[in-house]
């Protein structure tokens, strides 16, 4: 269970954030000035070199996003330059991608941020760079909506598996939806049918709610509360739901927590942004207090299911289910050890689900429920805290990774296992590096009183 006697404030994690953007830029042009972009992607490190790996293109918007992310920390103009010009050259193919259900990972990451960061003033921009970036999300947005399944009590947006598949990873996704909605768009479907964004927004996470996330109400043998499935399979002729799956976990029945925590940071943000609409917005897609109580009951529940499963400094192992860690006695009760002979940790899952806990927790104070938020605000500041030290932080000057200790695909065998070593251990992920930089900025916004950092924007 992650450890909460010490409280943090996140002022004091400021020392230990300067420190990570220092490294974090020197990364940045680490990768532009080696990276082989013929490859593709870069998508995650071997022997501290980022490398390709041909499933789908989902992660070239954490690498300039993460410039972007480096300009807002730091107001570093370089940064600024390169992520701008880069989205501008190398971005466009991810807009219009149909074979991926991950466009808010790609587009918000480069255009969202660039956008928000003009709303804030923060960066000069005409009129016609805005409507650019605006356009751009836009028709993300809609390629986004239109990858959709009809279930017998929904919908979703559907995996790359195909029209059966609904993916956890999804609900970290649905930012792109939200921010072409709150845009004005809409998806123009067949025979001129006007499609709402933000009905497919809370339709899919409606549907992961009730499929993808337990709450302990013997749905099977496995039902624990706040356990996560990675896929959740449908039938796509009838349109009913026939059972758990798992793409990257150890099985159905255990969870990746590299799912869980892409769950727990999409309804603590999507929570967030529901405060934001209008009942007018609203309108025939459902009653605030049903969409606002199935999200915030997902949240925490998997937010305290992450919470009593973690080690106590806040790193998760890749899967709870794991079979090596029947070996690993007693590991829940003592910081995870990412050296250890039976299964790694995932280092990217903690970065991500720190973003989550700690949403979670503003959302509960501003809601005038501080005691009860507190608990995920400390523990979401514990992770990010461990996330700071050595044992995370990439240091050496060679190393094109930021955040150490990341897991890509273990059933799969692709991670770089160290000579000596039975498990992987050492390498980066481009989405662990970028939510390390971007929960980082989170909290350094915070310590300082600056504007509170939302992906709409203000």
């Amino acid at each position: 269970m992650i450890a909460s006697d010490n409280p943090l404030k996140p002022a004091d994690l400021l020392p230990a954030l300067q420190r990570m953007w220092s490294l974090s830029v020197d990364k940045i042009r680490l990768i532009e000035e080696q990276y082989d972009l013929t490859q593709g992607s870069p998508v995650y490190t071997i022997e501290g070199r980022y490398t390709s790996r041909g499933w789908t293109e989902w992660t070239q918007g954490f690498q300039y996003g993460s410039a972007i992310l480096q300009f807002d920390a730091t107001g570093d103009a370089d940064m600024l330059q390169l992520g701008r010009q880069r989205t501008i050259e190398r971005m466009g193919p991810h807009l219009t991608h149909f074979g991926v259900h991950d466009h808010g990972f790609n587009n918000v990451s480069t255009y969202g941020n660039l956008l928000r960061l003009a709303r804030e003033d923060r960066i000069p921009a005409n009129d016609w760079e805005r409507r650019f970036y605006e356009l751009a999300l836009k028709v993300s947005g809609a390629v986004q909506a239109k990858r959709w399944t009809a279930t017998r009590d929904g919908g979703y947006i559907h995996s790359f598996n195909g029209p059966h598949s609904l993916f956890a990873d999804t609900m970290r996704s649905l930012r792109a939806l939200a921010v072409a909605h709150r845009l004005g768009h809409i998806l123009m479907d067949e025979n001129e049918r006007k499609v709402s964004l933000l009905e497919r927004l809370v339709t899919h996470a409606r549907t992961t709610a009730r499929h993808a996330v337990y709450y302990g109400q013997g749905r099977d043998a496995y039902d624990v509360r706040g356990r996560t499935a990675h896929e959740c399979i449908f039938n796509v002729a009838d349109g009913n739901y026939r059972c758990p799956n798992s793409q990257q976990g150890y099985s159905p029945f255990s969870t990746w927590t590299r799912g869980l925590a892409w769950v727990m940071c999409g309804f603590a943000e999507q929570l967030e942004f529901l405060a934001t609409l209008s009942v007018r917005d609203l309108g025939p897609i459902g009653n605030r207090q049903e969409i606002e109580a199935f999200m915030l009951e997902a949240a925490q529940a998997t937010c305290d299911f992450y919470i009593q499963i973690t080690p106590t400094d806040g790193v998760p192992y890749w899967d709870t289910g794991a079979p090596g860690l029947a070996w690993l006695d007693g590991y829940q009760d003592r910081p995870a050890d990412p050296f250890n002979d039976y299964e790694p940790v995932d280092s990217s899952a903690a970065a991500i689900a720190a973003q989550g806990l700690l949403r979670l927790g503003h959302y509960l104070h501003a809601k005038g429920e501080a005691d009860h938020g507190r608990r995920y605000t400390q523990a979401g500041l514990g992770v990010v805290r461990t996330l700071l030290t050595d044992t995370y932080l990439s240091v050496d000057p060679n190393h094109q990774g930021l955040l150490l200790h990341s897991v890509y695909h273990r059933p799969n065998g692709w991670d770089h296992v160290p000579p000596g070593r039975k498990v992987p251990s050492g390498e980066s992920s481009m989405w662990g590096d970028y939510h390390l930089r971007e929960v980082g900025l989170y909290v350094q916004r915070l310590a300082r009183s600056e504007p509170y950092l939302v992906f709409w924007g203000p």
